[in-house]
């Protein structure tokens, strides 16, 4: 395979990243669209289907070695302190204790960007590490947790962003509260300009909650050394930054580490990173030499392992009476806990809409809680909820129609990079989600029904980026039976990673799926990048075609060969080669395979770079129909229609389970999660699954999807883009349009529960 090493960027998650990358020079046809594949496209049953119904699948918490130990960690009761004294004696006296982890006996490891040790001293959140027990089982460490002593010197703290932006707030870390110490801005034209040319200013403050991850499947690993090399069998999104952040900390070559993830209950972001619970576990084996074990429990998960941030936003726009938006402004602070991040949010805004005058001021803040980190979409969640609001009101303040006043400010083009897209189709979009939900009918005046239970009709629009991008790999191994096996370093979060790489693989060589056996989630495999952002499908589907396409290169060549004739008379159809001219000279791969020296044939794919001087992003909308029951407050959600732009297809089963999850989840963050803190203690009070509300299948409304695009062809070769993301931006924005539709009040912070429902109407 002929290759070129090139500088390519990446979004992941809340990051540009840039890398070099190891692409192919040759460059292939795009597919047509779907009807004219046979296996891409198609409604392909999951593949590890079997092994996850019937329990046979092996998640991380499944993994048992002989001689496992298990590790439990003690964690800080303080929102801040001190840690004085730490006694360990009588703990380590407890018989089935075999070590103790603290920071008098723990290397001197930083942590996160330097910002902390994985053992400190000063304790900044409920929930910061303290020590860890390793016993022979789990319940002997966690008795043994019990017996340590430990004396702490409790500070003052703060719980929220608008306390810790006061100068005279206690300071989480030394050099203030605010990260970097003064605002992330974006400015585009010139607001101030802008805002005396609009006939309308609309000015509005949005507060959304902090909300958890709490996948199914908790956080946990397991880690063994043989010799000098240590494996590490982890619930993560991403093997490859777990491996080399463990190199990194244990101070080994990261071809010593080894880590494998071969199915996971779910991560939502929270699993983007190593945990501190993983280096100890490694620590820890290393000084015993036995497996040890580490998992989280639920009040852990809701502590300690991040969360998504709140939001205050105050934005601003004007609008001509003919419904040209002049200018938007937004200013918003989030609290990110105790360890720095981004609680940046306004992204959405910067791009949707047409506006030639933007300008933005995003304040991240430090708090003594749980630290954030990405979670589904980060920030875009968050900003859309507010921008769609003040888009609605904006409308409806120059009396016009919603969804016409969002055509109206259709924006063709990338206008913050200033390129044009790859494709776009959200107008489609539009169209397409608003026949679906019957927008005509909604209320044109909002809260006019005259009845108790009232409905509403809302709607809110999607941007994300979703595009992928290398480095990505994949190796192809043809087998004697004629059998084919994958390997790349990738993740499958449950959203049907297995099924699309053997349904890429069988488009290519026109062989069944049944053929192909997948083998991701392994760092020895070939380097994929982590899984998040929406990048799975869009960055491994290209290199999984290019590494079969030369697979397909390989058996027209063992062909020629073999029926002595020159490789250009020669076409490949159905896992047969046969002669253009001659129908009766064919062979099969498998006849290939039995004739050719070699027991196997081997391949290994590239991505393709991305297209230079475009933008690739995924766009859609999503329309609510809601009731409003006006004694009681509570909201029902009726039904969401969900219209997108997302690429290729590449199996709609799969595809229409990630919408259906991402909408549910975009619910729970609409009407009911929050995690709260007590402000007087500094505590969470929201620890488990009954005190934090998630959505049940009895909350779960009738969804209707609509995918408006065929294919991305500028993107790469395959022409998909994720859908990951995008399936939960704008769901809570769409409720919230819909309650204040159904009722004619807007409530302006999430969730939308029905005190704040009974406040709006009788206050």
């Amino acid at each position: 395979m002929a290759v070129k090493i090139i500088k390519s960027k990446n979004f992941v998650e809340t990051d540009f990243v840039e890398s070099l990358a190891e692409v192919p020079v040759e460059e292939y046809k795009p597919w047509p669209e779907n009807d004219k594949l046979k296996i891409v496209g198609k409604p392909v049953s999951r593949i590890d289907a079997y092994e996850k119904v019937s329990g046979t699948a092996s998640y991380t918490t499944d993994k048992f070695l002989p001689n496992m130990v298990y590790g439990k960690i003690l964690r800080s009761p303080h929102p801040n302190a001190i840690l004085k004294n730490l006694n360990t004696e009588k703990a380590e006296k407890l018989e089935g204790v075999l070590k103790i982890l603290s920071f008098k006996n723990c290397p001197e490891i930083s942590w996160y960007y330097d910002t902390s040790l994985l053992f400190d001293k000063n304790l900044r959140y409920q929930g910061d590490e303290v020590a860890c027990v390793a016993a022979i089982s789990e319940r002997i460490a966690l008795e043994a947790l019990k017996l340590i002593e430990v004396e702490y010197e409790t500070l003052p703290f703060v719980t929220t962003a608008s306390e810790a932006m006061m100068s005279e707030s206690p300071k989480v870390h030394g050099w203030g509260n605010i990260l970097d110490g003064k605002p992330d801005t974006y400015v585009r034209g010139d607001v101030e300009k802008g805002f005396n040319e609009a006939d309308q200013i609309i000015e509005e403050e949005f507060n959304t909650q902090v909300v958890v991850h709490n996948p199914t499947e908790v956080h946990c690993s397991l880690a063994n050394w043989d010799d000098d090399k240590l494996t590490i069998w982890d619930s993560t999104q991403a093997i490859f930054s777990v491996r080399d952040t463990v190199a990194a900390s244990l101070k080994i070559p990261s071809s010593k580490v080894r880590v494998i993830k071969k199915f996971m209950g779910g991560g939502f972001g929270s699993k983007l990173e190593a945990g501190k619970h993983t280096i100890m576990a490694a620590l820890i084996s290393r000084d015993i030499g036995k497996p040890v074990f580490i998992s989280v429990d639920r009040k852990e998960m809701n502590l300690a392992v991040g969360n998504r941030p709140d939001s205050n936003q105050k934005l601003k726009i004007g609008v001509k009476k003919d419904g040209t938006i002049t200018a938007l402004s937004h200013i918003s602070y989030g609290s990110v806990g105790a360890y720095p991040d981004s609680a940046g949010c306004s992204w959405p805004l910067k791009t949707i809409y047409l506006c030639p005058n933007v300008k933005t001021e995003e304040y991240s803040v430090l708090t003594n809680s749980g630290r954030s980190r990405a979670m589904r979409a980060p920030g875009h969640v968050q900003g859309t909820f507010a921008l769609e609001a003040i888009i609605d009101d904006a409308a409806e303040k120059i009396g016009m129609d919603p969804l016409e006043f969002r055509l109206k400010n259709y924006a063709e083009t990338d206008q913050v990079f200033n390129v044009p897209y790859t494709s776009k189709k959200l107008k489609d979009a539009y169209l397409k989600g608003a026949e679906i939900i019957r927008w005509k009918r909604r209320n044109k005046t909002p809260g006019s029904q005259n009845s108790e239970v009232k409905n509403g009709i809302g709607m809110a629009t999607q941007i994300w980026w979703g595009g992928g991008g290398p480095p990505a790999y994949a190796a192809l191994k043809l087998n004697r039976d004629s059998s084919i096996n994958v390997f790349a370093g990738s993740q499958d979060l449950g959203t049907g990673t297995y099924t699309f790489i053997a349904q890429v693989a069988a488009e290519v060589l026109e062989i069944p799926v049944e053929k192909i056996k997948v083998d991701i989630g392994d760092t020895d495999f070939p380097y994929c990048p982590l899984s998040g952002g929406s990048m799975t499908a869009p960055s491994v589907a290209p290199a999984i075609r290019d590494a079969a396409e030369q697979m397909k290169g390989k058996l027209i060549s063992a062909a020629a060969a073999i029926l002595n004739l020159p490789e250009e008379e020669l076409m490949y159809s159905q896992g047969l080669v046969s002669s253009i001219k001659e129908k009766d000279k064919k062979i099969s791969i498998t006849e290939i395979v039995s004739k050719t020296r070699n027991r196997e044939l081997i391949t290994n794919g590239a991505r393709e770079k991305n297209p230079d001087g475009y933008a690739t992003n995924s766009f859609g909308v999503q329309f609510a129909d809601v009731s409003v029951d006006t004694l009681t407050g509570k909201v029902k959600v009726n039904k969401i229609a969900a219209a997108y732009d997302i690429g290729r297809t590449l199996n709609p089963k799969t595809l229409y389970n990630q919408i259906h999850g991402g909408i549910i989840q975009g619910l729970g963050y609409a009407l009911f999660e929050e995690r709260l803190l007590d402000r007087k203690t500094g505590k969470v009070l929201t620890t488990n699954l009954h005190s934090y509300k998630i959505p049940t299948i009895k909350d779960a409304p009738e969804i209707e999807i609509a995918i408006v695009s065929q294919f991305d062809p500028l993107n790469s070769s395959i022409g998909v883009k994720g859908v990951g993301e995008p399936a939960i931006i704008p769901t809570a924005a769409a409720i919230g349009n819909a309650v204040y539709n159904a009722i004619g009040k807007r409530i302006r912070s999430l969730p939308i529960t029905p005190d704040k429902i009974i406040k709006a109407l009788y206050s």
